[in-house]
């Protein structure tokens, strides 16, 4: 990533056309890592565009996973369950998801190994995976206060009935990926619902889970077997054109082939209590995973509160609901959020800080925001704090303040959208 780089967002008119995304980062994971312990061959199309899916491409070729592109696919030769010790670290760049679910099969394998990141994955709290999967049997080493890099000696696990003191998705698919591991069956039990990535990815994959209520449960020495996939667009991805349409009343956009799943869907829901409008057609499952079209045309936007199981479930679409926030007619409240302290930046400072700077007035809570309706806003010089999610909500805001916004840093958007600008720009009416 170019820290000097930096894009220049004019203000636009509107928002008109159709946008087919790069497939979903979550599932993009989840595919490549079970892949990799899988029998025989995972074909995966419209595999995520983004730098966070090929570092976790990067740390199973590492263990010995040979995967290659061909046509437009990635196609990974499982090794089983068994993978081959890394010679040299595990670099799993700016990216959390790989790190905190690679873990969970590097804690059954009878290897050591490290698991490295970039300098701003270096800050973020591995804790809350050290601890369970320590529970299990793992030796985890990491450094002051549980942040990378992690030492991780691995081998024969146990099973463990685990309640998350804190919602996470990318925790609960990690320690379900070690009950692969492990004798006994594991039991992971969330607060509220997170998003069921990781229990769909595992069932496409040949393996057997128990559901019950917020509670999930896999038995250890199942075996995995590849499967052909088609990944859908991402929806998080989507937030940003999906609120972008939602600026301008009139404004029509079509997302062929968009990920549905219920615990990311969300998203419509609130987008909807909001006041932008939004339909869905063709669905199909694939998978186990919901696909479909979604059209949404601007409207008046109204005032939405976002709190408790609703905050989790759209935690990395919040910066861009943040962002629009001003222009609704009765603001946009967060609550619940304080996850968003320790994402790629400090992401509720990071919001207020950029409103401020373009007039915004904004009330920032330890877990949350407050974001007054019915403001106007001007172009100012922006930071991303090298966070893709910050850099492309602003990118968003920025259309409908008045003169010209800069965003610096605005590169970090490769990490899961490299075509997002481009892809922006051919929507915009001037």
């Amino acid at each position: 990533m170019n820290n000097d780089s930096t894009i220049v967002i004019r203000p636009a008119l509107g928002l008109e056309g159709s946008v087919r995304l790069p497939g979903d980062k979550s599932i993009s994971h989840r595919y490549a890592m079970l892949g990799a312990i899988a029998q025989g061959t995972t074909k995966l199309e419209n595999f995520s565009t983004g730098a966070d899916c090929a570092s976790t491409l990067g740390c199973v070729r590492t263990l010995g996973a040979q995967w290659e592109r061909k046509d437009g696919s990635v196609v990974i030769q499982g090794r089983g369950p068994a993978l081959q010790a890394p010679k040299s670290p595990l670099d799993c760049g700016n990216s959390g998801s790989t790190m905190r679910m690679l873990s969970g099969i590097l804690a059954g394998q009878e290897f050591q190994s490290e698991l490295i990141g970039d300098e701003s994955l270096s800050r973020r709290p591995m804790a809350r995976i050290i601890t369970p999967l320590s529970d299990m049997g793992a030796k985890i080493k990491s450094q002051d206060g549980g942040r990378p890099p992690l030492h991780i000696n691995g081998g024969r696990l146990k099973a463990i009935d685990y309640t998350m003191p804190v919602a996470s998705a990318q925790v609960k698919t990690s320690l379900l990926f070690a009950g692969l591991y492990a004798g006994g069956e594991t039991r992971v039990t969330e607060s509220v619902r997170t998003r069921d990535h990781g229990e769909v990815a595992l069932r496409a994959f040949g393996a057997e889970l128990k559901h019950e209520g917020n509670t999930v449960e896999i038995a250890g020495g199942q075996e995995l077997h590849g499967i052909e996939a088609t990944i859908p667009g991402d929806l998080s991805s989507a937030a940003f054109f999906l609120c972008a349409a939602a600026l301008f009343p009139g404004s029509q956009l079509s997302i062929p082939g968009l990920l549905m799943n219920p615990t990311r869907a969300r998203l419509l829901d609130l987008l909807i209590s909001l006041g932008v409008g939004i339909s869905v057609t063709q669905l199909e499952e694939t998978n186990g995973e919901l696909i479909g079209t979604v059209q949404v045309e601007g409207r008046k936007l109204r005032s939405l509160t976002v709190s408790g199981a609703d905050t989790a479930a759209v935690i990395d679409e919040i910066p861009v609901l943040a962002a629009i926030a001003p222009f609704s007619s009765e603001g946009i409240e967060i609550r619940d959020a304080r996850e968003l302290r320790v994402k790629e930046s400090d992401r509720i400072a990071a919001v207020a800080t950029n409103l401020r700077a373009m007039g915004a007035e904004v009330e920032e809570r330890e877990d949350g925001l407050n974001i007054p309706g019915n403001q106007r806003l001007h172009g100012a010089e922006l930071d991303s704090f090298g966070d893709h999610r910050i850099a492309m909500a602003f990118a968003v805001a920025a259309l409908r303040a008045d003169g010209h916004t800069k965003i610096s840093k605005s590169d970090a958007a490769v990490i899961s959208y490299p075509a997002f600008y481009e892809a922006l720009e051919s929507l915009l009416q001037r």
